[in-house]
Order: C-alpha cells, then sequence, then structure tokens
C-alpha cells in the first residue's frame, strides 16, 4: 500500500500554534465510520453521541519537562537534549542537538548540578545517555526542564499545565496525549452523571511522535516501542462492557494502540491485566479486538495516525471527513479541534 494514498493538501494556518483558553471550547466533527456521515459540533456535544453503558478509555500519562538546554563540556558549543524515555536507573533514550557533533563519550553541562554523558549512538538518531548529578534527579528536571513541544508550535507555554490532561498522572511521556486535552473535570463528570463508564491505561508517548514514515510503502515503516500499562480494574470494565453489548471508545491514538496490543494477547476476548513495550502499527486492513470507537484529533497527511483512523473508519470515510475539516477551517494536530469516531 502506496504511502501517497494518505497524502493531502493541509493549509499551514491550519496547524493549531496556540491552545485554546477553554479546552471544551474546541469544534468536534462526528463521523459514522458503517455510513460515512459526517457532522458538526462543539465539543461538550459528545455526551449526546455517548450512550449509557459505554465505556471511554484515557490514557492517564504525565509529560515530563523533558526539553533540557546545556552545552558541550570540552567546547562551550549549546547543545538540546530531549528525553524520549528512562531505560533504567540514570540511563536515558533521547534525541539531541546538533547530532553530529554529539557522539558517543560527549559530555553535556546543563547546570553545576546536572551533566550527561553520551553513551551510544542508537537507532533513528537516538542518543543513550547517563545523567550525572547531585539532589533529586526529578526535581532538577522540573526546575531546568521545558515542555517538549512538537516543533510547528514556536511559541513557549507560560502555564505548563495546558499541555496536561486535566487526568494526567503517571510521569513519563515525551508529548501529550492529546486527544484528552478537550477534556475538563467538569465534562467528565456530567459524562460520568450520564452513565458513561471512564477507565484509564498509561501510554507513554515516544520518539514515533517525532518521526515522519520514511518509507513509500505502508507495511514497510516500523512503529518504536512505547510503554503501556492496563490494570485488572480496567480490564474489567471493559469486559463487562462488551458483554453488556455497549460500545468501548479510545480517548486518543494511544489509548487505542494499547488497547488493541492488549486485545491481541488474549484470544478469547477477554481482557486482563497487562503492561510491557508495544510498537503496534494499526492500517487498513488490520481487524479491530477491543475499540468500536474513538476521539482523536486531526493528524497530518503521510503520518501512521492518519493510517490508523482510516483502518477504523476506511479510507474514504476519513478522507472525506478531513475534505470537510479543510472546507470549515478545523484546528489540526496537538492543539486542534476534535474528531469522535463512533
Amino acid at each position: 500500500m502506496n504511502v501517497d494514498l494518505y497524502n493531502f493538501e493541509l493549509p499551514e494556518e491550519l496547524i493549531a500554534q496556540t491552545p485554546l483558553l477553554d479546552r471544551t471550547a474546541s469544534r468536534l466533527l462526528t463521523l459514522n465510520k458503517e455510513t460515512g456521515d459526517v457532522a458538526h459540533h462543539h465539543f461538550p456535544h459528545i455526551i449526546n453521541v455517548l450512550e449509557p453503558g459505554d465505556t471511554l478509555i484515557l490514557n492517564d500519562t504525565r509529560v515530563l519537562p523533558a526539553r533540557l538546554f546545556g552545552v558541550k563540556e570540552d567546547t562551550g558549543a549549546k547543545a538540546e537534549v530531549l528525553l524520549l524515555k528512562n531505560v533504567e536507573g540514570d540511563k536515558w533514550e533521547a534525541l539531541v542537538k546538533p547530532g553530529k557533533k554529539l557522539r558517543d563519550g560527549a559530555v553535556i553541562v546543563f547546570s553545576d548540578e546536572l551533566k550527561a554523558v553520551i553513551n551510544e549512538v542508537g537507532e533513528m538518531g537516538a542518543r543513550t545517555l547517563t545523567f550525572e548529578y547531585n539532589g533529586i534527579f526529578q526535581e532538577i528536571l522540573d526546575r531546568l526542564g521545558e515542555m517538549p513541544l512538537p516543533p510547528y508550535i514556536k511559541e513557549t507555554l507560560d502555564d505548563r499545565e495546558r499541555y496536561q490532561t486535566v487526568y494526567a498522572k503517571h510521569e513519563g511521556s515525551a508529548a501529550a496525549p492529546t486527544a484528552g486535552l478537550h477534556f475538563t473535570d467538569e465534562l467528565l463528570d456530567q459524562i460520568r452523571a450520564k452513565g458513561v463508564n471512564i477507565g484509564f491505561i498509561t501510554l507513554h508517548v515516544g520518539l514515533g511522535t517525532f518521526r515522519p514514515m520514511s518509507v513509500d510503502v505502508v507495511e514497510d515503516h516500523v512503529m518504536h516501542e512505547e510503554y503501556y500499562s492496563l490494570s485488572q480494574e480496567t480490564a474489567d470494565l471493559i469486559n463487562q462492557t462488551k458483554e453488556n453489548g455497549n460500545k468501548v471508545y479510545a480517548v486518543g491514538t494511544t489509548s487505542c494502540r494499547t488497547l488493541e496490543t492488549v486485545g491481541s494477547k488474549f484470544e478469547d476476548g477477554m481482557l486482563q491485566e497487562s503492561s510491557g513495550w508495544t510498537s503496534i502499527f494499526i492500517y487498513p486492513g488490520y481487524s479491530f479486538k477491543v475499540i468500536d470507537g474513538m476521539l482523536t484529533n486531526f493528524h497530518l497527511p503521510k503520518s501512521t495516525l492518519v493510517m490508523l483512523v482510516s483502518a477504523l473508519a476506511g479510507r474514504e470515510n476519513i478522507m472525506h471527513a478531513y475534505a470537510e475539516a479543510i472546507k470549515e477551517r478545523y484546528r489540526f494536530f496537538s492543539f486542534g479541534d476534535a474528531m469522535l469516531i463512533y
């Protein structure tokens, strides 16, 4: 399957640069995956689509202040590090700038209390590095680190929490699960009051978020591994929802990938507590095992995320919905508007 099948013209001005002041002020495009029908709403309309007994699954990962700025110890040249995942102890996988200057053995100094030594060059240009510090690493990172906003966002966020979901809990992501940024505590309470269940999984977003596809054939692409965890409580909630004949909605592609990873491990369809690393790549032809619908933002052309939603709703339906979104001037990507596939 050719990657160009998932290409489309996206006006640059539709890529959202800043978050809306009111999380729920986003627009919501609803897409019926069976008929292809689309409709336009504001985000709180989601409560009218969900039925009592349905279940929303949210990713409660929390974004690390993972961007650090320092200098090379030997030359004083500027250096930048973006933490991706904790390998073990004080060893991390990271992206670095400038890549050609930061090879094995290079030392980066961030402050009097923090420096890092590059141990090896990994796949896709990543580095493995080990931190040396005085004090508590997390406190130092909170003080020195900046939020790792996507490269197309040029402005600095004054409020770090605006790049976190209101239910963010387990720190470890290099990027936010942005479909969840639309919710407020009040809206979640209203959804619960309608009788809709809410459950949580954790997937720490990693390197794949920052890497475009570099192949021409979809099947040749390899996803980067990310850590996930699903509790027995959430597994039981999903199992009960399915037994009752209700729908399971993933909030975001990260929740979707976690649920489908776990679903592939249990052939009888009954989920159990599970954790580990996933590199699942979902594209058209995939048979969904757990989710019935999904809330997601609008993604960039030729991205793995466009392919994932096309697997759920059909490529023609997605391309039609995206054409409608562009015509109606929806905001795309991390701080953009939302689409509910049902």
